[in-house]
């Protein structure tokens, strides 16, 4: 009973800290200047290109391995993480995982952008190709 409280406590802590903010990709984000990362593969972004102004890191590759090192060194590279950022993938359950992995472990104010390139593409927002 003691370790179940515990464990509770311990994550309504952790989401209380995490800033990690759960929306569906939109105009108004586009618009917002908000810098979006896609952290899918190099063939994902080939075969259905990328939202409009996105910025391609790949996290997991095609095996599902990663390299949180090299991810953040491209990510800081690229981005100012001291301000807001959103991450896409393809429906939304990997960036559900690296959006709160970022957020807690390095302070980040993430943007999770829900449903993904499959949104995206049922709403018709801008997408471009991957050269």
């Amino acid at each position: 009973m003691k370790k179940t409280v515990f464990i509770l406590l311990v994550l309504m802590v952790t989401s209380l800290s995490a800033s990690v903010i759960d929306e569906y990709p939109s105009q108004k984000i586009l618009e917002s200047k908000v810098p979006v990362v896609d952290i899918r593969t190099p063939s994902e972004w080939k075969e259905s290109g990328l939202l409009k102004g996105a910025i391609p890191i790949m996290f997991f590759d095609e095996k599902g391995g990663y390299n949180i090192d090299a991810f953040i060194a491209e990510l800081n590279k690229k981005v100012d993480t001291k301000k807001p950022f959103a991450l896409i993938c393809h429906t939304g359950s990997r960036t559900t995982m690296v959006a709160n992995f970022l957020s807690k472990e390095f302070d980040y104010k993430v943007i999770n952008l829900k449903g993904g390139m499959m949104f995206v593409k049922g709403k018709n927002l801008p997408v471009l190709p991957y050269k």
